[in-house]
Order: C-alpha cells, then structure tokens, then sequence
C-alpha cells in the first residue's frame, strides 16, 4: 500500500506543480501567497502532523536543514512565514518545464560543476537578501539516506559569512519515512522540526562545522530514541 501511495503522491504532486507554476506566472505578485496555499495543500493531503521543538526565529536571514527527502522543502516552507529564496542545483532548474518550480519565484541554481558557482551563489543571495528574502540551504548538497547526517559543504558558510547572516539551524525528523522520493514509498506520519539558537556568522570561527556535528548527534539520539 506504501508504494501504490507513493506513485499516487507524484501524480497529485506533478498536478499541483504544474498548476502552482501557471498560477505563479500570471499572478506575479502574489507567487509566496500562491505557494503556502500550495504547502497548505500538500500538508493535508500526505496527512503530516508536527512536533515542534525549540522556536522558528523568522529575523534570521538564512536557515539551514538537513536534508533527506522532497518532503523537507514542503515542511519547511509550510512552516515559515517569509518567502524564501532555495538554493538548489541546476539540473532541477533545467527539467522540461516543472524547472519552473524554481525560476518562477526567483529561486537560487547552482551549478556545482561550474568553477564559478561560488561567485555567482554570492551575487544570487545578495540579491534576494536585498529583497527582504532570507536564504535557505541544504549544506548537505544533496539527499542522505535519513538515518545520518552526510559531511557539510562550505557554501552555506561562504554566502552567511560574506553576507554577515543570522543562521537558523533546523533538524528534520522522519521526512523519509513519510515520503521516500527516491523508492516512491509514502505514509501518513508526524514530522519532528527541531529549531536550534541562531548563529551570527563570522570568519574567524568554525561555527558550520561545530553546528554540523551538533545537528547530527541531535538526529543521532532522536533516531535511537524511535529504535
């Protein structure tokens, strides 16, 4: 029953992708109202509750999440209030259409094969910091497989350091099990969101490394807790 829910998420989700995009299209100025009512939508129909820990500080510029399925960007965007601006690879940007999903509302692309990725992430955020728009990233690159927290990349550190940004940490529990993108398995379930003290960024300190291990041994003893 899992993987017939799985395959019937993707489909409602590709439907409501590609409406979400016409809409954000012709209603410009409303494209973050477009997506919460989208995030609203989706919260309810893969049946998450929440379990909060620690409080969302909607001053920071930047969040930073661990990363582990689909399913952390709609929690994530389900639950904070300003429009964020998603740092993400390029090759999402690049699909045949539902790229839209992230050049509509003026996400971040990346090109991590590109030498000058960084130069352009810098020019990215500084522009939608200017905007009013805080940054959110996965530090992670890319998807672990939910049970580990994978070695962070210095992106995040570079754009919060140059930028001097106000950093909100957060662990994402049990995203995978309620949505697996990548075997397409799905099951109603609670997500636990643990929202860590902000951190002022600066260059003479170690802050994304100290802050990597303190999330995974949070997601350490949370999973042994649910063992």
């Amino acid at each position: 029953m899992s993987k017939i829910r799985g395959y019937l998420i993707v489909i409602q989700f590709s439907i409501t992708v590609a409406i979400t995009i016409v809409l954000m299209y012709l209603f410009r100025n409303h494209q973050h109202a477009i997506r919460k009512v989208w995030m609203k939508l989706e919260i309810k129909l893969l049946g998450i509750k929440f379990e909060q820990q620690g409080e969302l500080d909607m001053s920071c510029d930047m969040v930073i999440m661990n990363h582990q399925s689909l399913l952390d960007i709609v929690v994530i965007e389900y639950l904070h209030e300003r429009n964020l601006a998603w740092v993400a690879k390029k090759e999402i940007a690049d699909l045949f259409f539902f790229g839209h999903i992230i050049k509509a509302p003026k996400m971040i692309s990346i090109d991590r094969e590109d030498k000058t990725g960084i130069v352009t992430l810098l020019k990215e955020t500084k522009d939608r910091l200017s905007k009013g728009r805080p940054i959110a990233i996965f530090p992670e690159g890319t998807r672990s497989n939910g049970k580990r927290i994978s070695k962070f990349k210095f992106g995040a550190k570079m754009v919060a350091d140059r930028h001097k940004l106000r950093v909100q940490p957060i662990v994402l529990v049990n995203t995978r099990k309620i949505l697996d993108s990548k075997t397409l398995v799905a099951a109603p379930g609670t997500v636990k969101v643990i929202y860590l003290d902000p951190i002022v960024a600066s260059k003479k300190e170690d802050w994304l490394h100290e802050t990597e291990e303190k999330m995974r041994e949070i997601l350490k003893n949370e999973l042994a807790n649910d063992a």
